[in-house]
């Protein structure tokens, strides 16, 4: 089960957590990721068009594979 919650850190830092009841109890995992990171990694549609170029020959057979063609 994963909870994904967006919190803000006070100056304290202290965080109090409310977690639903259909959480279990026991050990659980806390992952902290800053919103500067989550924000860097989203990425948009055709982001990196004209930054690639394609060989002219791309389909062409390669040499080292000729011994099993």
């Amino acid at each position: 089960m994963t909870i994904t919650q967006t919190i803000e850190i006070p100056p304290d830092r202290r965080l109090v957590i409310d977690v639903p009841c259909e959480v279990p109890t026991g050990p659980v995992i806390l992952a902290f990721t800053p919103a500067a990171v989550l924000q860097l990694s989203e990425r948009a549609f055709g982001c990196a068009k004209d930054q690639f170029e394609m060989a002219d020959d791309f389909n062409a057979p390669l040499e080292d594979f000729k011994d099993y063609m």
